[in-house]
């Protein structure tokens, strides 16, 4: 889906544009990039879905929203840090705004 630095441009595909749609449906989901967005990074442990949700669930949601592209999942030793792809997030919004 492109670089991943901040400056780079993103040129989605129609499944890439279809797969971030359906990952941002979620209201769970959407409610995790916002905070990994206005964080500018995290460490898994620290978001709120933790409070409503299982961490199996969680996890399953990083996932998702790791194959749509949107997130960067580092992990150490049993931590997990998330951190938006910005480039792909804009992209998709540029797209959006064109419908």
């Amino acid at each position: 889906m492109g670089s991943k630095s901040a400056g780079a441009s993103v040129t989605l595909t129609d499944e890439q544009f279809q797969s971030i749609a359906r990952a941002l449906a979620d209201p769970h989901r959407f409610a995790i990039l916002g905070q990994v967005a206005a964080a500018e990074g995290m460490a898994c442990s620290l978001l709120h879905e933790h409070d409503v949700i299982s961490p199996a669930t969680v996890s399953h949601h990083m996932k998702e929203l790791s194959e749509a592209g949107l997130i960067d999942v580092k992990r150490e030793g049993r931590d997990a840090y998330i951190s938006l792809r910005r480039p792909v997030l804009d992209a998709y919004l540029k797209r959006l705004a064109c419908l």
